[in-house]
Parts: structure tokens; sequence; C-alpha cells
């Protein structure tokens, strides 16, 4: 520490200094907290979801849907199959007007 009065105002000014610093590092913490907690109410309000939850939902529609072309078509042999077998059965039922 140095001594007499010039000293002694460095001395106060250094100290003055540091608790300023002190207060702006407390006050940017502060800011930032509050400016996160913001964030998050609005990210909230406005029903916004994270990025990994958006993608494992797009995964789940991509199978969804390939599930869906694959039981259309499905659906669609199968539709064709009965009307191959009503055509075939009407064709050799005996006493109808179709199989004459």
């Amino acid at each position: 520490m140095t001594t007499g009065p010039q000293g002694r105002i460095y001395d106060e000014f250094a100290k003055l200094m540091n608790d300023a610093a002190g207060l702006a590092q407390s006050a940017g913490r502060e800011v930032s907290s509050a400016f996160r907690s913001q964030g998050e109410r609005l990210a909230s309000e406005l029903d916004l979801v994270r990025a990994d939850d958006l993608e494992t939902v797009r995964e789940i529609a991509t199978r969804a849907l390939a599930e869906v072309e694959r039981l259309s078509a499905r659906v669609a042999d199968l539709e064709a199959r009965v009307a191959r077998e009503e055509v075939s059965h009407n064709e050799t039922e005996p006493g109808t007007v179709d199989g004459l």
C-alpha cells in the first residue's frame, strides 16, 4: 500500500473501481438471467418446441406415412383380388343372370 494523501486517493479509487466492476458483473448476470427467463416464458406462450423434439416427431410422422402407404397398397391389392374372385364366381355360377 502506498502512503500519503495521494496514495490513499489511489487506493480509494482502485477500491471504487473494483466495487464498480463487481457491480457491473452482478448486473450483467441479473440481466442475462432476466432475459433468459423472459425468453423461456415467451417460448412457452408461443408453444415452441425444442429441435430434438421436433426431429423425433418428424421421424414418427415419416414412419407413419410409410406405413399408411404400405397399408393403402395392401388394401388396393385385396380389393382387386376380391373383385377378380367376384367376377370369377359370377361367371361359373349356374342359374344366375351373369353366369347363364
